[in-house]
């Protein structure tokens, strides 16, 4: 255990390690009056369900990824993949409404969303599949679209609920993803072709089919600009009460805990609005701080998938590149009027059990390729003795 301590990425480690602090202490300060006033329960009792899902996510994604490397096995990824396509058809008839989105199923002690494990599920399936291509030097093009097939069933899955950003997150993973797969060059460019003509009939198709597939409340998000100017509507309040939060906490903030936009102005404050609530408490300082450390953090992620020896592992860390990056933008850019708000939540920041657990996964498996990535070095200046 000490040797893969070593071997871990240093920066991703810290960075993983200060935002998962920063987060707890976030969500306590941003859910205690929620807890009391609107929920009847202790101040704290958000904060305990996170440091719950933290340790718990932590020592399972020790165990099944640096003893076992279980998320090496094509046979358990695939069989994962099918059953989480069946668990989203499955949420038409048995899932747990909440916000407008029939997205969980109540296990009791955890709310269980599907569409956060599918993101995990889909970025180790296409690493496996399109390492297996590329390991065999598959030249029959048709091949390289079959996990861009099953990505489609998953974000119409996810569209259904209706959870738009979801599904955003689901074709932007996919379709990144694709891209940084080292095919050879006829084939990459036919690929392109075909999903270019793809998106030009996609595009074609939105205006007759869009109020069909996608609901009249998810239109009402893309009026999203100027909020302030709409503070009595639903398409307005949320943001424009995160606006004020962010101008209350000015430069140095209110200071840990004085928040007054957390007092039910924020419906969401421990979740979706957590950025904004950290801006009024610590200020435009602690709010680029943690930028910052998103972007170090992102960096070391972007390092390990440039020095990854394998394919598959290459591709697991672009993913989940892509995975954080998506989600970073998404939810900033919805808090500050910038795109529709979506209901992205923000990495180890954002109180959530199926997404922390998730986030948490991913940087375990990248620590895992970190650490095979130093013993490839090392295994290769022994052969050069």
């Amino acid at each position: 255990m000490k040797n893969n301590i070593k071997k871990m990425d240093l920066l991703l480690l810290v960075t993983s390690v200060i935002l998962m602090i920063i987060g707890v202490v976030a969500i306590f300060s941003a859910s205690s009056v929620l807890t009391v006033l609107s929920q009847g329960v202790a101040s704290n009792y958000y904060f305990k369900k996170q440091v719950i899902i933290i340790l718990i996510s932590c020592i399972l994604s020790y165990i099944f990824l640096f003893r076992m490397k279980l998320y090496k096995s094509k046979t358990i990824v695939y069989f994962l993949v099918a059953f989480i396509i069946i668990a989203l058809l499955g949420l038409q008839y048995y899932g747990k409404t909440v916000n407008g989105s029939q997205s969980w199923y109540d296990l009791g002690f955890l709310n269980f969303q599907p569409s956060e494990f599918a993101k995990t599920l889909l970025i180790l399936f296409m690493a496996i599949f399109y390492g297996n291509l590329i390991k065999n030097k598959e030249s029959r093009w048709y091949l390289y679209f079959i996990p861009l097939g099953i990505a489609s069933i998953i974000a119409f899955l996810i569209l259904k609920q209706p959870d738009l950003g979801g599904a955003i997150i689901i074709v932007f993973i996919s379709f990144f993803v694709f891209i940084s797969v080292p095919m050879n060059k006829f084939i990459k460019k036919k690929c392109f072709l075909i999903i270019f003509a793809i998106i030009c009939l996609i595009g074609v198709l939105i205006p007759i089919l869009g109020p069909k597939i996608i609901s009249e409340y998810q239109m009402k998000r893309f009026n999203f600009w100027a909020p302030c100017t709409r503070y009595r509507e639903s398409t307005g309040y949320q943001v424009c009460n995160s606006f004020i939060a962010i101008k209350n906490g000015g430069l140095m903030g209110v200071g840990f805990g004085n928040s007054t936009q957390k007092y039910l102005y924020l419906p969401e404050a421990h979740t979706d609005f957590i950025f904004p609530i950290i801006c009024e408490e610590l200020g435009y300082i602690g709010g680029i701080v943690i930028l910052i450390i998103y972007i170090l953090m992102l960096f070391s992620i972007l390092r390990i998938a440039m020095n990854a020896h394998k394919t598959s592992d290459s591709i697991i860390a672009y993913g989940t590149f892509i995975y954080l990056t998506v989600h970073i933008i998404i939810n900033l850019f919805g808090v500050l009027a910038l795109m529709p708000l979506t209901g992205v939540p923000l990495p180890l920041l954002s109180y959530g059990g199926s997404f922390n657990i998730n986030v948490i996964i991913l940087l375990f498996i990248c620590q895992r390729i970190a650490i095979d990535n130093s013993n490839a070095k090392i295994k290769e200046k022994i052969k050069k003795l």
